[in-house]
């Protein structure tokens, strides 16, 4: 017995109809998973495997009504997705933004399945969220949204069951708020969130975790290829909390970072990015034309992608499919070498296979930016112990688990030709613990 891609993506789409960004993924991992599983591990066939792994354990869905500054009521839509806990307590972050939806949150629980896995912590993989627009609010807005999220939530989650994270939308203010109302209703202080603030349990360089995980596999693929980083010219989109700390960790280790960028527009610096630029950059808001404006080397183009310029590094940390076909064969032709997701799922499908086929490394983001939820499960650890660890360290163990799950892709993704496709090779890597998990465990 054996499968086939068609037949399986068929089965999918039946059982997950209107829902294009968990379809995207789910054809994107078995791409690789349906053909190893066939000639290596044909028993994970008759025990469904694949078909239990894209199914959810447990979807939740629920009401949020809140009252505005006016006293107005508001309502808004609240998810959770526990996808899977074959190897741990579902992790994964919390989404607010309008365009949340189940297809999104399925999406990133799948992937975060096989992130998780990868970084080697005994942690599983899910993701929720809700359609409610932090910007424009008030902090006592966000409070009182945040605190009638948790009184719903807070009821199937837990230290050793779920475990959320921040995401877009969710940051420190927004974890302190939903951690108040957890304490408050639980009446204990427990490690139930991560991206906690320093003094109340959470752990040093979490906010930096993703940006600079990022860059240590960056740094991997180009000693792989026995090059070095530095000279290296960068072209980053995004200007937020990823963004910035990759562009951060890009300078410290040498490299000429070129862009950064939001939906308004992309910033292309001639002399690069400093540490004192990223922070003018990091006070301006939504408004990077004003950097321009500052720095005469510096070009704004307003409505464009940071794509079109000559780059030998592309890291897009923005959101999902923000790098199109045609994106990628600007890359291509300017000579990129690498491209690195820092965001979740931010090439197109078309633009991946474009990258395969020049030859260029791709970093996928099950992989690639990992390191967020690293120091998340590295939190969860401080927290079950009772100990803070200095920032040395985790950021020691940081870059461990980056180069680690560097050499798990290689492992599966070094084809005949000495290519390495890291997306292969992330989506064997992380398949394997799960799948093993999930046998063990019977039919559960």
């Amino acid at each position: 017995m054996s499968l086939t891609l068609k037949s399986f993506i068929k089965h999918v789409e039946e059982r997950n109809p209107y829902e294009p960004e968990f379809l995207q993924a789910v054809t994107e991992v078995t791409e690789d998973l349906i053909p190893y599983v066939n000639t290596d591990h044909p028993e994970l066939i008759d025990l469904k495997i694949l078909e239990r792994i894209v199914e959810p354990e447990r979807v939740i869905s629920f009401r949020v009504n809140w009252l505005d500054d006016n006293n107005q009521i508001q309502i808004n839509r609240g998810y959770r997705v526990q996808m899977n806990s074959a190897i741990g307590p579902y992790k994964g972050g919390l989404r607010f933004a309008p365009n949340v939806n189940l297809s999104i949150l399925k999406f990133l629980a799948f992937e975060q399945v096989f992130k998780n896995s990868l970084t080697g912590l005994p942690i599983g993989g899910g993701k929720g969220g809700s359609d409610f627009d932090p910007k424009g609010k008030s902090d006592h807005e966000i409070m009182r949204f945040c605190q009638s999220f948790m009184t719903e939530l807070y009821r199937h989650i837990g230290a050793d069951t779920d475990v959320p994270a921040g995401d877009i939308g969710v940051g420190g203010r927004e974890i302190g708020y939903l951690f108040g109302q957890y304490k408050r209703l639980q009446n204990n202080f427990t490690g139930v969130l991560t991206g906690k603030g320093i003094n109340w349990g959470g752990s040093y360089i979490r906010p930096e975790a993703t940006g600079y995980g990022l860059l240590y596999f960056v740094e991997c693929m180009l000693v792989h290829r026995e090059e070095s980083i530095i000279g290296k010219l960068v072209a980053i989109s995004g200007a937020g909390n990823v963004a910035y700390y990759a562009a951060e960790k890009a300078i410290q280790l040498g490299a000429k970072v070129i862009t950064l960028s939001n939906s308004t527009g992309t910033i292309y610096d001639t002399e690069g990015f400093t540490i004192e630029k990223l922070n003018y950059i990091s006070i301006l808001g939504r408004d990077l034309a004003k950097f321009a404006k500052k720095y005469k080397s510096a070009s704004f183009y307003p409505k464009e992608t940071p794509w079109q310029f000559k780059c030998d590094i592309a890291l897009p940390c923005a959101t999902q499919n923000e790098l199109n076909d045609n994106d990628a064969s600007r890359l291509i032709k300017n000579g990129c070498k690498i491209v690195a997701e820092g965001a979740n799922m931010p090439s197109t499908t078309g633009a991946i296979k474009a990258f395969h086929k020049a030859k260029i490394l791709f970093g996928p983001g099950k992989a690639a930016n990992a390191g967020g939820v690293a120091v998340s499960g590295l939190e969860m650890s401080q927290n079950s112990i009772g100990l803070q660890w200095h920032t040395e360290k985790v950021d020691g163990r940081l870059k461990t688990i980056m180069q680690n799950i560097h050499k798990t892709c290689v492992r599966y993704g070094n084809e005949e030709n000495g290519y390495i496709n890291y997306l292969k090779g992330a989506n064997i890597g992380g398949f394997i613990k799960v799948a093993e998990a999930m046998k063990s465990q019977g039919v559960v």
